[in-house]
């Protein structure tokens, strides 16, 4: 039997937003303990998720640039591909941020324990595997995030299936990969494995690749992927896939003119499910939905008075930096101060090739609730910096407001779009209307310059985009 601790503050899960709400409560002056079942905080997002899929997909995009380069007059040697010291290079990297967070939990004297955290009632946890057995605590705070989505037949346990973290291990390079998704986590990896040399099929079961992106964003992507896989099958799903004489044999159902093809490896990306469940919530008042997550209020309070929950177990949209806010606010609400998770928007990032970035109001969206907005686009075909980089078919979007031109959504497909929804972030967050984007100077030449154009084009006062006059209105 192990020591009894009493804590001010409990937290289940040390990922992005685990972690950054322990920051946040050591900071103001909280007694806080953090529970992780792993050795290094980060969570799925350092460890099997966001950061090692970047660090792969920005050595694609190095591949990409030096194939590329060709139509510029410069050419490289074909690639020297060494799986095992990219692994490396991947685990330092890895290693670098977790020892970074471990010494910021430490100068913060973070209480930290190693172990399996599970509820006994509202006030108490049982922690497996730890010098502690029992936690008493005041509040608790869920961030336990989610794991991948299996599908029926498809077994991770096979040796011929990954899920996206056994991907992320690129333990070898499948001469043919069938990607099972064609949502962003099947892209994003499957974008890897064809940089380095694998021939990428991927199957997606809805009529669309990428779904729920507006589809002019979506299209340069669909595009690159025409080039950069070997197949890209819509409204296709896997019927059986069996190891047959040293391949996988894969039965597809779908428009297809050869619905059995074999493979050597077969990625099953279609999504991710909260970990809610071997929590023990049943003793205490946490009410879960239909999906499995907690539900909240704009406390990230639950229907428990003494629990909260952030991040993945706590609703759509699954991403770290809304889970790292959410700790944030649920801290500041525990500590008496007037807080609440209100953002008038997350933005999102698909980090393909292109990037595709939106935050705020969708076209899709807009059409799905049949409400009127004014959409304004800017090519990047206009743009000086996108031309002479090669990266002309990227795009900026706003949609706003056809009756004060308040800006409700902004969307980006190009080079950095990631590195540039921000602009649109901030100015959803002040309440901007498209003038006061267009009359912010932006630096020359550069892509942010295609968000200032963008709102120029609203006002029919675009530089680099020739507009017709508009004739002038009948009294």
């Amino acid at each position: 039997m192990g020591d009894v601790l009493q804590s001010e503050l409990l937290i289940i899960g040390g990922g992005p937003g685990g972690y950054a709400a322990a920051f946040r409560a050591a900071d103001l002056g909280l007694d806080v303990t953090l529970v992780e079942d792993h050795d290094h905080l980060g969570g799925v997002c350092l460890h099997r998720g966001c950061i090692p899929s970047k660090a792969l997909l920005h050595l694609a995009r190095l591949l990409f640039e030096a194939r590329e380069a060709e139509e510029f007059g410069v050419t490289f040697g074909a690639p020297n591909i060494d799986l095992a010291k990219v692994r490396r290079w991947k685990s330092d990297s890895i290693q670098r941020i977790a020892a970074g967070l471990a010494e910021l939990a430490r100068l913060r004297k973070v209480r930290r324990i190693t172990g399996r955290a599970v509820f006994r009632d509202s006030q108490h946890a049982i922690v497996d595997g730890a010098d502690v057995s029992e936690i008493t605590f005041k509040q608790a705070i869920v961030a336990t995030g989610s794991r991948p989505v299996n599908l029926p037949g498809l077994d991770p346990g096979d040796p011929w299936v990954m899920d996206s973290t056994e991907a992320l291990k690129l333990e070898d390079l499948p001469e043919r990969l069938l990607v099972v998704g064609g949502g962003y986590i099947g892209f994003e990896l499957g974008t890897v494995y064809a940089a380095l040399g694998s021939k990428v099929t991927v199957v997606e079961a809805t009529d669309t690749l990428l779904p729920g992106g507006d589809r002019d964003l979506v299209r340069p992507v669909e595009g690159r992927a025409k080039r950069l896989f070997e197949n890209a099958f819509v409204s296709t799903k896997v019927v059986s896939a069996e190891m047959h004489g040293g391949e996988v044999r894969v039965t597809l159902a779908g428009d297809l003119e050869k619905p059995v093809q074999c493979f050597d490896r077969i990625l099953v990306a279609v999504g991710r499910r909260p970990n809610t469940d071997f929590l023990g919530l049943e003793t205490t008042k946490v009410e879960l939905d239909s999906k499995g997550f907690i539900r909240v209020n704009e406390r990230r309070q639950s229907s428990d008075s003494s629990i909260y929950a952030v991040g993945d177990v706590a609703g759509q949209p699954m991403l770290a930096h809304k889970a790292s806010r959410e700790g944030k606010v649920a801290v500041e609400v525990i500590a008496g101060l007037p807080a609440a998770f209100d953002n008038r928007t997350i933005p999102a990032v698909i980090f393909t090739d292109p990037e595709i970035a939106w935050c705020g109001l969708t076209e899709t969206e807009a059409a799905a609730q049949g409400r009127e907005v004014k959409v304004v686009r800017f090519p990047w075909s206009a743009s000086g910096r996108a031309v002479a980089q090669g990266a002309s078919e990227g795009l900026t979007k706003f949609l706003l407001d056809p009756k004060d031109e308040r800006i409700l959504g902004m969307g980006i497909v190009g080079v950095g779009a990631g590195e540039l929804i921000d602009g649109g972030v901030l100015a959803m967050e002040m309440g901007a209307v498209a003038e006061d984007v267009a009359a912010t100077i932006h630096p020359h030449p550069t892509f942010s310059e295609t968000i200032m154009e963008t709102a120029e084009v609203a006002l029919d006062s675009s530089t680099h985009r020739y507009q017709p006059r508009k004739p002038p209105a009948e009294n």
